[in-house]
């Protein structure tokens, strides 16, 4: 099955009674795992889940801490970007040439590298040790 197949098959699991917008992702490890995630609402609005954060969720429950690529797929006239705490999320664990996978379900998509989407992320090298 593809990412863009998985993403597919995981979103139906969404659950998002209150606002009824279900996305799906799926990402790859360079070892060629594949982990999912969709996205999990709840009534105490900010306290839900992105797709994303939960594949990269699933991915770091398994041992691994690198993404290849990832696809996300969301049902809206045109693809969706992952919201900015996402693209920050990848950029933990992906380099800014990841190809980051949007899509329909009317099967348009569009793939940007990772950073076209979030320049200048936030990264270790920003941060003073010691």
């Amino acid at each position: 099955m593809s990412l863009l197949e998985e993403a597919q098959r995981v979103r139906d699991n969404a659950y998002a009674p209150y606002s009824g917008f279900k996305v799906g992702a799926a990402l790859k490890t360079p070892s060629g795992r594949v982990f999912t995630g969709c996205n999990v609402e709840n009534v105490a609005y900010p306290e839900g889940t992105c797709a994303e954060a939960g594949a990269i969720a699933a991915m770091i429950a398994a041992g691994e801490t690198r993404i290849a690529e990832i696809v996300v797929i969301a049902d809206s006239p045109e693809p969706v970007t992952p919201c900015g705490g996402c693209r920050q999320k990848l950029a933990e664990f992906g380099d800014g040439d990841m190809p980051v996978t949007m899509a329909t379900l009317g099967g348009a998509t569009v793939t940007r590298a990772l950073k076209e989407l979030l320049p200048g992320a936030f990264a270790t090298h920003h941060m003073v040790n010691g």
